[in-house]
């Protein structure tokens, strides 16, 4: 077996809602997807916004409100200080909540956070011991 990260799959109070935000963050969307569900293709892995209770349905998991802290982020990689930056901004200006500004963190790199309206985290970081490939891939040592 070949391990892959295809889908993931971010559980939302308001399908189109994210859909939005997604599309203003500047993702395409994809065709396949309907007013249930949407997909967008990052570089490879396809981001999924999918209703919170259905997705707990369809896990057959009950479908709790989601705790402020989930215990995931999900990872955006820049390839310099200001970047970062500039992908903080842009995300504020497409409805984000700014979790943590950008700084020098304590593994070297320098890295902030913001949330979606459905508080799911993303950590935006410049890491100066990871390879960004031209296709946009990460390279690990």
């Amino acid at each position: 077996m070949t391990p892959r990260l295809n889908f993931v799959t971010l559980g939302v109070s308001d399908v189109a809602r994210a859909k939005a935000f997604y599309k203003r963050l500047g993702l395409t969307e994809s065709s396949m997807g309907n007013e249930h569900v949407g997909f967008f293709d990052i570089n490879g892995v396809v981001l999924a916004v999918f209703g919170h209770e259905a997705l707990a349905h369809d896990a057959k998991l009950e479908a709790t409100p989601p705790p402020a802290f989930r215990g995931v982020g999900l990872a955006w990689n820049a390839e310099s200080h200001e970047e970062v930056d500039a992908i903080l901004e842009h995300a504020i200006a497409a409805g984000a909540k700014l979790v943590k500004a950008a700084e020098k963190v304590f593994w070297g790199g320098y890295s902030g956070y913001f949330s979606d309206p459905d508080g799911h985290l993303w950590e935006v970081a410049y890491n100066p011991y990871v390879t960004i490939t031209k296709d946009g891939h990460i390279k690990l040592p």
